[in-house]
């Protein structure tokens, strides 16, 4: 034990330790490039090969960090890239950053866990260190990850090191970055948490101890929960007002005036995004393993569910009141990324909107500067292009719907070109010109 110890202690003091992060999307190539500048050798891991390739040849994926974010690090020789498990027993400490989302009936999906799980146990050797920064329920690391790992025989806290991290990236926001937002980690034992401590101390500004992996994997779904329920109180809201012919967003305004006791949040067209969609139900379902139910959080996740539903509703009203159906009507979505000015679509509640459009007969094309095309994910393949918007193309539909208020989006031109708009982010609040033909939802 002292002998992995001290050896830690001098492998991160002279950088020489090699550091892979398994999952190179939105949380672990950020992680991977921060741990690279930090001056360690750095191994990046992922199943998806072309992605292996694109940084083989020092392009970036993902595109709302620029084009130059990996080139310096792809450059170098302290980096390397691959999709070969094997090379898993390389690393001196293993980072998983997988998916954990979820199944067909709101429970965990455990699987990319599993499966990393069992690829590092095939290489795992004295000395590593593994940490899971994927989101999950309390207890995962110790009940899924452990044993799998202590079944050759190391023991963990002696032998190996095992702890958990939670990832807070959260793509596009400007005023943090990897290397800014403070990161939380828990041990599985106080070996663990010690060499994790120190090791992300090297990469991480601020690094705040917690007194076990438990405690951390919970307070990733605090964090995230208390983002949904407070969501879903202003998505009731707006609902409830928009019923009674009160400007939900000039409420929230109002509101926001009080210097203490109120934090705004704003409604929309449903929820996005990895986490605060998905982390709230990792929750729920550990809590009926332990005989109590969350009526709170399943509520705030019916609500915010019930989104798309609603925005498809005002959408049917307001066709309605100009004599038309919804089929055979042609309808533009703006925004098919879950939030303004990237490209990530995950969980993006567009896709929804667009599939409730499509039962009912529309035919639905979708606009977003920053996803030029559709790629086939988890439940939906839309095969669908961006259309560029232009007054010809605008004044083709019949009906605008705005479901994401990307920075790059022209409002006023959006706003005298188009025959009906239904906004679902109040991005059309300073357009000048005639509103009429403005519904918010």
């Amino acid at each position: 034990m002292a002998d992995h110890l001290s050896t830690w202690g001098s492998r991160i003091a002279d950088r020489s330790a090699v550091v892979c992060v398994i999952g190179l999307g939105y949380v672990g190539l950020p992680l991977l490039r921060a741990f690279h500048q930090a001056g360690f050798r750095t191994l990046g891991f992922d199943v998806d090969q072309a992605k292996i390739d694109l940084l083989h040849a020092g392009k970036n994926y993902l595109k709302h960090l620029g084009e130059d974010f990996v080139k310096a690090m792809c450059n170098s020789s302290r980096f390397a890239a691959t999709a070969d498990a094997r090379r898993l027993g390389e690393a001196d400490a293993i980072i998983v950053c997988v998916p954990t989302p979820l199944g067909r009936h709101l429970e965990p999906d455990m699987s990319y866990i599993e499966q990393t799980t069992q690829e590092i146990s095939q290489t795992l050797r004295p000395g590593q260190l593994i940490v899971l920064e994927s989101s999950t329920y309390p207890g995962t690391t110790r009940e899924l990850m452990l044993p799998v790992f202590e079944k050759g025989g190391l023991k963990c806290g002696t032998d190996f090191f095992l702890a958990f991290s939670p990832e807070r990236e959260d793509p596009g926001r400007k005023d943090f970055a990897t290397q800014t937002i403070p990161k939380l980690v828990g041990g599985i034992d106080p070996n663990s948490g010690k060499i994790a401590l120190d090791l992300y101390r090297c990469a991480i500004q601020q690094v705040v101890p917690v007194s076990s992996a438990e405690v951390a994997e919970a307070a990733k779904l605090l964090e995230n929960i208390y983002r949904s329920v407070n969501i879903a109180l202003v998505n009731e809201m707006k609902v409830v007002l928009t019923a009674m012919g009160i400007d939900v967003w000039e409420v929230i305004a109002a509101a926001s005036t009080k210097p203490f006791g109120f934090q705004p949040f704003y409604p929309g067209p449903g929820l996005g995004g990895h986490c605060i969609p998905i982390d709230p139900y990792y929750l729920t379902w550990k809590a009926r393993e332990v005989g109590y139910p969350t009526r709170f959080i399943e509520l705030a996740g019916e609500v915010n569910r019930a989104m798309p539903e609603f925005v498809v509703e005002r959408t049917i009203m307001a066709l309605n009141k100009l004599g038309k159906a919804v089929r055979g009507t042609r309808m533009l979505v703006l925004g098919l990324a879950y939030k303004p000015d990237v490209d990530d679509v995950r969980e993006s509640p567009s896709f929804e909107l667009i599939e409730k459009l499509e039962e009912l007969g529309a035919h639905v094309d979708y606009s977003d500067p920053h996803v030029p095309q559709t790629h086939k994910m988890r439940h939906y393949d839309l095969q669908m292009r961006s259309v560029e918007l232009t007054p010809t193309s605008l004044a083709s539909y019949e009906c605008v719907v705005i479901a994401t208020h990307h920075a790059a989006f022209d409002w006023q031109k959006i706003a005298d070109h188009s025959k009906l708009i239904v906004d679902t982010r109040n991005a059309m609040k300073n357009v000048k010109g005639r509103r009429d033909h403005i519904v918010m939802a």
